[in-house]
């Protein structure tokens, strides 16, 4: 079933602070470069209680983005705060409130541990957080409350272009057994020294767990796939296995 995702251009630029909204959730977004935060800073959004994204340049080159993810009882005093910290050196910032301002420091914390969760799990950004932060204790329709809201974060962060949740990893099961991700065509190589299978999915091409790859590159090899080598080594997603690298999750 479809969503009906609302952005609004704040300033009427392409490139500037946007809002947006899905249909029948009781959160927003809003999204800006770190340039024109202090023209949209005085929106009653900022006053609200939150869970913000910031993303920057990362300093491992074996990753695309580096993003700090962090919760506050008032946005606005916040951003301040890494506005003028020479440390948050981002570039680009989201945050998340909601409309009934009834989010509660509990909920938000428990937003902020659960989006920190996802993000190392998909091993896809360097992420600036020093630790993940624990789960408080909500009460199950509470933790309900907040899942469902954690789904609609997951759904505008990409469009916003916070890609951090999109898993570099994935469930081979899935792969095989939702029809939206329908399998098109496989392929296998096998030589002496190593075999692999990739399939096409609608989710786009993807190397099977348990394949393997050479230990040692070739000097052909760019310098744009050895940094991809090195974060895969480097995030266990290639382990190796005496003369060879395996993949330990389909990817």
């Amino acid at each position: 079933m479809g969503k009906k995702l609302t952005v609004y251009m704040i300033d009427g630029t392409a490139y500037g602070p946007r809002l947006s909204e899905i249909g029948n959730w009781v959160g927003k977004a809003i999204y800006s470069p770190r340039a024109s935060v202090n023209k949209i800073m005085n929106r009653a959004e900022f006053d609200n209680p939150g869970i913000y994204c910031l993303k920057g340049d990362p300093t491992d080159d074996a990753f695309d983005e580096k993003i700090y993810i962090g919760e506050a009882e008032n946005i606005r005093s916040r951003l301040k705060q890494h506005l003028s910290d020479p440390n948050k050196d981002f570039k680009e910032l989201i945050f998340f409130v909601s409309k009934d301002e009834l989010l509660t420091k509990t909920q938000i914390r428990y937003l902020e541990s659960r989006l920190v969760q996802l993000a190392l799990a998909a091993k896809t950004a360097q992420i600036d957080n020093g630790n993940s932060p624990s789960l408080p204790t909500l009460h199950e329709a509470d933790i309900s409350d907040m899942e469902y809201f954690l789904e609609q974060i997951k759904l505008i962060l990409p469009v916003m272009g916070f890609k951090f949740l999109i898993s570099s990893t994935v469930d081979q099961n899935q792969v095989e057994t939702k029809e939206e991700s329908k399998v098109h065509e496989s392929y296998f190589i096998k030589t002496r020294t190593f075999k692999a299978i990739m399939t096409e999915t609608d989710q786009g091409y993807i190397v099977a767990k348990g394949s393997e790859a050479k230990k040692n590159l070739s000097n052909s090899c760019t310098e744009t796939y050895r940094n991809m080598r090195r974060k895969l080594v480097e995030t266990r997603i290639m382990v190796e296995n005496g003369d060879k690298l395996i993949f330990g999750y389909s990817f």
